[in-house]
């Protein structure tokens, strides 16, 4: 991306808690490419997840993002609070003025079925995956100061049987973003969604690992950097051409 006034481009990247995850992918790459990096996390999530994740994986991923010589901050955030997003871009505004992108990584995914899923786990799937992208979206339109060179892109997910409240809210989501395309098309602002399969962020079984391998035609399981190589693309010049699409980089999965 162009650097404007001679300052680096600011990104904010949500979801970015696990050093296997496709956020902290996502934050490494737009940091080699020379970007100053917020994150936010919610390691609350990841300690009721089978992954879980380490309290010094975030302060690592920071150390790591400043040794590319850019700038690195982090916020933990719980997105279901309908205050957070706005708490989030005023600490991005303390520490570099407003981001010229935003990638939305974060997520919310417990399994259950039509019949098992209950109003509450089906409304706090909706309140993090749906409403607060909606909530950072708007957030990002309304202090975003660039001319030209925003940019929103969304980590979505093919999820729909027997992971119901995650796949519709994903579902919800990717209209949203995709709505962001042509409302703010005038300011120079691209949207898109990124869908990377499934990718090896350590919640895959071996015997699953298998199965994507075979129905791959690359012949191996994603990872969390090939989801952030077409992100990176997105956010840089020459990918400002791409807008309001929902692009699949899952190796040819089938």
């Amino acid at each position: 991306m162009e650097r404007e006034r001679g300052r680096r481009p600011v990104v904010l990247v949500t979801g970015a808690s696990r050093s296997k995850g496709i956020g902290v992918a996502v934050a490494r790459g737009l940091a080699k490419a020379g970007w100053d990096v917020g994150l936010t996390y919610w390691r609350p999530y990841d300690a009721i997840m089978p992954w879980g994740s380490q309290p010094q994986e975030v302060e690592e991923t920071l150390a790591w993002i400043r040794g590319q010589g850019v700038g690195a901050w982090a916020m933990e955030a719980d997105l279901s609070d309908p205050a957070a997003p706005a708490r989030i871009f005023d600490g991005m505004e303390e520490q570099w003025g407003s981001p010229t992108a935003l990638i939305l990584a974060h997520c919310h995914s417990v399994d259950s079925d039509l019949s098992s899923t209950t109003v509450e786990a089906f409304d706090l799937h909706f309140a993090i995956n749906a409403r607060a992208s909606w909530l950072l979206i708007r957030e990002f339109g309304a202090r975003f100061r660039g001319r030209g060179n925003g940019r929103i892109v969304s980590i979505t997910s093919d999820h729909t049987a027997w992971n119901l409240p995650y796949g519709a809210s994903k579902g919800a989501m990717d209209r949203i973003v995709i709505a962001a395309a042509y409302e703010y098309a005038a300011r120079g602002i691209t949207a898109n969604v990124v869908n990377p399969g499934a990718t090896d962020t350590a919640w895959m079984s071996r015997e699953l690992m298998d199965e994507v391998r075979q129905r791959t035609l690359c012949g191996r399981v994603g990872l969390p950097e090939d989801c952030a190589h077409l992100v990176t693309f997105l956010c840089s010049r020459e990918g400002g051409w791409i807008n309001g699409q929902v692009l699949y980089s899952n190796g040819g999965l089938r």
